[in-house]
């Protein structure tokens, strides 16, 4: 394989890479807004979230046509094959954290119609907060290729459960106090627990970067809290 045509291979490398890292951005607005809108009950933020849903869905497609392309013409081995399969396997994270910012969105549209919850707001607030925090460094960590900060989200996994178990006390307490609460906390408990599947999808990530780096499979169970999980 000549000079040019390895340089040229790198160059698409590093430019699938390049679109994953763009559509995490993409992903990080997407689920921020998603709990700002929520937290604040902002009912455009929301609606925007929902219309902004498409980008994603077109960057996943994007970056797998490109991925298999790469797969097919350049017949990648090793760490190569390793870095094609991972940008299509980050992607694919992206998309579905992409959509359960949707839906966050779409219970928001809902939840604005009833009166404010402001405790339970604030509990969503905060777990949402971390949510945000592990998908950002965990999207750092497939950018730099740093292992050691992927391990450090995957070690965590357990602190973002330990919030939806307690929020999902909480909104338990409040729908058998009061009746009347509960069609908003029935939204909120969905709001909370597609914030814990973002969690899980930014664990995903780390287990690829892992993967990707090391070429070796995360063996180790995830570090999980105990407690009360529909």
């Amino acid at each position: 394989m000549n000079e040019h045509i390895v340089k040229s291979f790198e160059d698409e490398l590093n430019n699938l890479a390049a679109e994953v890292a763009r559509m995490g951005g993409l992903t990080e607005s997407q689920v921020a807004d998603a709990v700002t809108g929520v937290v604040k009950r902002n009912q455009a933020l929301a609606a925007s979230v929902v219309a902004r849903d498409d980008r994603l869905d077109e960057a996943e497609r994007d970056i797998e046509r490109k991925a298999i392309r790469l797969i097919a013409l350049r017949q990648p081995v090793a760490n190569d094959l390793r870095h094609t399969l991972a940008a299509m396997k980050v992607a694919n994270n992206l998309e579905r954290c992409g959509d359960l910012a949707k839906n966050i969105a779409k219970r928001t549209l809902v939840i604005i119609e009833s009166d404010p919850l402001t405790p339970l707001t604030r509990s969503i607030e905060r777990m949402g907060r971390l949510v945000v925090m592990r998908l950002t460094a965990v999207l750092d960590a497939y950018t730099r290729a740093d292992v050691d900060r992927a391990l450090a989200v995957w070690s965590q996994d357990d602190e973002v459960d330990e919030h939806y178990n307690s929020l999902f006390r909480e909104l338990l307490t409040y729908m058998m106090g009061d009746p009347r609460t509960i069609t908003a906390c029935a939204h909120m408990l969905f709001v909370a627990k597609n914030l814990e599947r973002i969690g899980d999808h930014a664990t995903n990530i780390a287990e690829i970067v892992h993967y990707e780096a090391t070429g070796d499979e995360m063996i180790t169970g995830r570090p999980k809290t105990d407690g009360l999980k529909p």
